[in-house]
């Protein structure tokens, strides 16, 4: 259980890091509030949430047993990699 709200954490810190440094540098607060609107929740919330929905397809069509929290686990850490390699791509 901690390691799921560890990288839940660390997928939250990871997303909003990057937007200190947009303001820093002098982008509009306005135009970086609206990019963190969209962006923030499709990483915290929507990747997560399509593996645990997928988990739970999956669970149903194949009679597979993969505990939720494991989807969500993988969802966040799947999250936290693409903005790492975001991140490191746009450096």
């Amino acid at each position: 259980m901690g390691f799921t709200i560890g990288l839940a954490l660390f997928a939250l810190v990871l997303s909003l890091a990057g937007y200190g440094f947009r303001l820093a540098v002098g982008d509009d607060l306005n135009e970086v509030l609206r990019h963190a609107a969209m962006i923030v929740p499709a990483f915290v919330i929507g990747v997560p949430l399509l593996f645990w929905l997928g988990s739970l397809v999956f669970n149903k069509l194949m009679g597979a047993t993969i505990q939720r929290r494991n989807a969500l686990t993988l969802g966040w850490l799947t999250a936290c990699v693409a903005m790492l390699w975001l991140m490191g791509t746009y450096s």
